[in-house]
């Protein structure tokens, strides 16, 4: 049996909040004490593949096709962020977009161009693949079926340098949910893999109660994270909302990225879901960069990160690592 080591952390996923998405760096704490070489060792024999280091890049809401008010600027802001990731200094190795790539149309034609506008911006990005998943405006109004057309499954899963990807449709059923076929879908995937093994979701609503009321919300979400429950190293990224926002539940963490277009306000402020004004004056104002600074300290309980807020229209950073969510080994199954 293999010997039981004592929790701790050992990866992190680190964001950098662009406001107009997160920058992850993945990364083993792997310090010079043989005790976190022998971690990283038992970690690797019972998931079956090395940790090795990577970033990645989650964006959201882009709306493609949406021009007027609350926001006249249409695809300006994800063009930036586009400009933005292409200048930071260790390029990802890619970018998932968690839903509403485009603005829906029930005008012929007009929909699908859309869509070829979100490929054309999105293939000026220095990364090797784009992943997305839909929102109900790529596919609320025929299930996926254009979506599936240009861009392909709904949902799928990948692996990348020891981390498992599960991408979920949670829109394509016109109403918030996943659907017995995929649960029982994602199950099946996930029984190839130790309780041990990294996971990140990535899917367009938020897969807990938020605030059902503005439909921020998944219906069987609940299910989703039972199907998770056993595994012990969970992350969730999402979008909808148009805002940041971090969950903890269960031992899972849940991360929003802001929208691309325009930005909501804070449900607890208010009871109105209008989107906040646009001011000409400043106009990524709540789609600014965030920058999340890694701690100084690498022990195995680091200081918290620093947190600042800087416009989207920033250009000089570096060296932008932070969010710290440590990710934890597990006893042998």
């Amino acid at each position: 049996m293999a010997n039981r080591v004592d929790r701790r952390s050992f990866l992190k996923i680190a964001g950098t909040s662009l406001g107009i998405g997160a920058l992850y760096s993945v990364a083993p704490l792997l310090g010079a004490d043989g005790e976190a070489s022998e971690i990283a060792r038992t970690l690797w024999k019972r998931n079956g593949e090395r940790l090795k280091p990577f970033s990645f890049v989650q964006l959201s809401d882009t709306h493609v096709g949406f021009n007027g008010p609350p926001d006249p600027l249409g695809t300006q802001a994800y063009e930036r962020a586009v400009d933005m990731i292409n200048g930071l200094r260790h390029r990802p190795d890619f970018v998932l977009v968690t839903g509403d790539l485009t603005h829906d149309s029930e005008k012929p034609g007009e929909h699908a161009d859309r869509m070829k506008r979100f490929q054309e911006i999105s293939s000026r990005l220095h990364v090797d693949a784009v992943r997305c998943v839909p929102g109900e405006h790529d596919a609320g109004l025929d299930g996926g079926a254009l979506f599936r057309d240009v861009f392909g499954p709904t949902f799928y899963s990948f692996d990348h340098r020891g981390v498992h990807f599960i991408g979920l449709d949670n829109v394509s059923r016109a109403k918030p949910e996943v659907g017995p076929e995929q649960l029982a879908w994602l199950k099946k995937d996930l029984a190839r893999f130790p309780t041990t093994a990294p996971i990140v979701v990535f899917t367009h609503r938020p897969l807990f109660d938020l605030k059902p009321e503005w439909e921020w919300f998944t219906s069987d979400g609940d299910e989703v994270m039972n199907a998770l429950a056993s595994y012990e190293n969970v992350t969730v990224l999402y979008g909808h909302i148009h805002r940041q926002h971090e969950h903890a539940a269960g031992g899972v963490r849940h991360y929003a990225a802001r929208s691309l277009i325009w930005a909501f306000p804070d449900p607890a402020t208010t009871a109105d879901k209008k989107p906040l004004p646009f001011d000409k004056e400043q106009p990524f104002r709540n789609l600014g960069l965030r920058l999340v600074q890694e701690p100084r300290a690498r022990g195995a309980v680091p200081d918290p990160p620093t947190i600042d807020d800087v416009e989207l229209t920033m250009r000089e950073y570096s060296g932008t690592v932070g969010i710290n969510q440590f990710l934890k080994e597990g006893a042998a199954r």
